[in-house]
């Protein structure tokens, strides 16, 4: 996980040429008629071995009404409150003006590190409006040329500690996944503790109530609700101990179908929240008892699958409900038609406004950390291999018969496992849903993720060399004479 660093400053200082550079690429529109960055433009920058996210932003300006100046200004502001870092570009050939001197007061609110950076300072004319600069109270500027690449160095200095803490802080809120196994491993889910505690991530639809179930679930109105779709625009976590069990539960902005995501703010939104389900162990979809499964509903959910990570459906405004009985096999049979790849996985019906249901989410999120930790040995897993394959053998495609040799478990959280056999790419999707399927079954494995990799050892295996220092009751019976038999 890169930290952010939003460009900010007013318009025609240099900033989309700045971006263009971190980037390597001509991304921005680069003109000297002030404003033609609109929206916010988002690319993978780079100095040196120092890589972040950055963001062009349109220029600040001082209108604050809903004309487009207004909505570019609330566009630009959104952005440095997300950032990790600020950099606020001024220039230097025209030097400090009032609106920089007001723009610096608002970032000093909004972001904790707001670099101060004068740009086009190429030559002795800029030397004057760099001594200007630290009457800003942002610190020393530094003086660069975004278009000539000067200036470069200093910038990475500074960006550097930055990048440190970032991962630093990154690796401590991480959570543990595709853990490597071994026979030896305990058969026991990690448990979580205040130090690390289990990491849930609420994510679904705006207004499906995440922020409201949260604020019941830790029993106090601390994040923002109301009937508005869209009023949380960050993933914001919260520590909680629930029925025992530490947790860190994650309050995610709603994730809009993309074609529906006209607002950039609401784009900025999307990316947190697919941020906060890496950042997860647990994923809960929250969805709208009244409009369930829909697509985006449908997107959330496979995006979790596609991370590794545990799932849990919960079905909100249950008590708006009245035909209780028979929407909830509605909702079973479309989970199971809609959802193939988290068959299993828990459903269970809440109400956040008054707190029914949530003792059974508690239970269903602990079930699927359980399955998600899953542990199986390489003798239990071979001899059901050999089941499987008495009961539907592989196929022969071309005439090649596949042989599978052995199957054992690499990983944990979520399980995953590797079989042994002769034309690993010759085996039909089919038959690795027919496998995957049946690990789900046999070693009660409900809805979590499940990695299948086939590999090819030609005819290697494992346990060839291995000789026994007894023999085998085989090996005796053909050794005996037939009067011994």
């Amino acid at each position: 996980m890169t930290f952010t660093l939003a460009i900010v400053g007013r318009p025609n200082v240099g900033k989309s040429t700045l971006f263009n550079r971190l980037v390597g690429k001509k991304l921005a529109l680069v003109d000297d008629q002030p404003g033609v960055t609109r929206d916010l433009r988002e690319g993978e920058g780079r100095l040196a071995d120092i890589r972040f996210t950055v963001i062009d932003s349109a220029g600040l300006e001082e209108a604050t009404d809903d004309s487009l100046q207004g909505r570019m200004r609330r566009l630009t502001e959104r952005a440095v409150e997300m950032a990790d870092v600020c950099l606020f570009m001024i220039d230097a050939r025209v030097g400090v003006l009032p609106a920089d001197q007001v723009f610096a007061d608002i970032l000093r609110k909004k972001n904790a590190n707001v670099i101060l950076a004068a740009n086009k300072g190429e030559g002795k004319a800029a030397d004057a409006t760099i001594l200007e600069a630290y009457a800003l109270g942002l610190g020393e500027p530094i003086r660069m040329s975004a278009e000539h690449g000067e200036g470069m160095g200093e910038l990475m200095d500074v960006l550097r500690p930055i990048a440190i803490e970032h991962e630093e802080r990154a690796a401590l809120d991480a959570p543990e996944v595709d853990v490597d196994v071994g026979d030896d491993d305990e058969d026991a889910p990690r448990i979580p503790t205040l130090s690390k505690p289990l990491q849930i991530a609420v994510v679904g639809r705006p207004n499906a109530g995440k922020s409201t179930l949260i604020n019941k679930i830790i029993g106090e109105e601390r994040l923002l609700t109301g009937p508005e779709a869209g009023i949380t625009r960050d993933a914001i976590s919260v520590k909680q101990v629930w029925d025992g069990v530490p947790m860190r539960i994650f309050d995610t902005a709603g994730m809009r179908r993309k074609a529906k995501v006209q607002e950039k703010l609401e784009k900025l939104s999307v990316s947190d929240g697919l941020r906060a389900v890496k950042f997860a162990e647990v994923v809960v979809v929250l969805l709208d008892v009244e409009i369930p499964f829909e697509q985006q509903d449908l997107r959330i959910a496979d995006l979790a699958e596609r991370e590794g990570r545990a799932v849990v459906i919960a079905v909100n405004k249950w008590d708006t409900e009245d035909d209780k009985q028979d929407k909830l096999k509605e909702l079973r049979e479309s989970f199971e038609r809609l959802l193939p790849q988290l068959r299993g996985a828990p459903l269970v019906t809440v109400s956040a406004k008054t707190g029914k249901g949530l003792d059974r989410l508690q239970q269903a999120i602990m079930r699927a950390h359980g399955v998600w930790n899953r542990r199986v040995t390489t003798a239990q897993l071979n001899r059901w291999l050999i089941g499987m394959l008495e009961q539907h053998p592989p196929p022969a495609p071309g005439g090649k018969r596949i042989k599978m040799r052995y199957a054992t478990q690499v990983k944990t959280r979520p399980p995953a496992f590797v079989v042994m056999t002769s034309h690993p790419d010759l085996m039909p999707e089919s038959y690795k849903r027919y496998l995957v399927n049946g690990l789900r079954q046999d070693f009660d494995m409900p809805g979590t993720p499940i990695r299948l990799y086939l590999r090819d050892q030609g005819d290697k295996n494992p346990y060839k060399d291995k000789k026994s220092s007894q023999p085998s009751r085989l090996s005796k019976h053909l050794k005996k004479g037939p009067s011994d038999r």
